[in-house]
């Protein structure tokens, strides 16, 4: 594992990044603790950090959070971990990164009839369902969030606010369902540990906060498609790659 000094500097890094753009951070976070430890530690630990900086940035972001979609949301989050729980899979580190890294591509391909989209009736409940089962399978599942969000007519910062509150909970599911399932893989997860990435990703959410108010809403969008699409080809051809050694 990766000393506490270094873990929480990424923490900052990656948590500052999902300040910004409300997902990517937690990507990039995800592959540094699959390097450095086991997939059921590696989901506790992200879980943890990824519920204190989106919890912090809902909180920050407060005013902007549209709670019909929230709402909505926990209905399909209760019936994805409902489903896990009967089934209690844990994919390997190959499988993870490349689900982790496909999620993207995937969902940046979809057909323009099959358009996902938070202000439709239904789509919050529809969202909170397959983001969670992607979440529970590759530990994040931002940019599949972000289809929903993007052909929504949210401005940006009801956009990072709404994500935020929604993936608040996304995360407490994950670290329930894993914190049961691994157990046994979990047992480097200190407490100390825990409790200084905690405060590095409230550091890190942050100093973000000037540098979403100076950005306008096209290039937030912009940003978010590239960033996520780069990172995601990273993974998709790790996970590749150890799948076939």
């Amino acid at each position: 594992m990766m000393t506490v000094l270094g873990l929480s500097a990424a923490v900052v890094a990656t948590s500052f990044i999902s300040g910004i753009l409300g997902m990517a951070g937690g990507m990039i976070l995800m592959g540094i603790l699959l390097a450095t430890m086991s997939v059921g530690s590696a989901m506790i630990v992200h879980g943890v950090t990824q519920l204190a900086s989106n919890g912090w940035r809902a909180i920050l972001w407060r005013q902007f959070i549209d709670r019909r979609i929230v709402v909505g949301y926990l209905i399909g989050l209760a019936l994805a971990v409902a489903l896990f729980a009967l089934v209690s899979l844990v994919l390997s580190r190959p499988w993870v990164l490349i689900a982790l890294g496909a999620t993207p591509f995937l969902t940046y391909l979809l057909p323009r009839q099959l358009e996902l989209n938070v202000d439709r009736p239904g789509q919050p409940a529809l969202c909170g369902f397959v983001c969670v089962a992607v979440q529970l399978l590759s530990g994040v599942s931002g940019p599949l969030l972000d289809t929903f969000f993007v052909p929504s007519k949210l401005d940006r910062k009801a956009v990072v606010a709404t994500k935020a509150a929604t993936q608040s909970f996304s995360h407490i599911a994950k670290i329930g369902y894993f914190g049961w399932v691994a157990t046994a893989a979990t047992e480097a997860v200190t407490p100390m540990l825990l409790a200084a990435l905690v405060i590095a990703a409230v550091i890190g959410t942050s100093a973000s906060r000037k540098v979403l108010e100076a950005m306008t809403d096209a290039n937030f969008r912009n940003w978010t498609r590239r960033v996520v699409l780069v990172v995601g080809a990273v993974y998709l051809a790790s996970g590749l790659w150890e799948l076939a050694k």
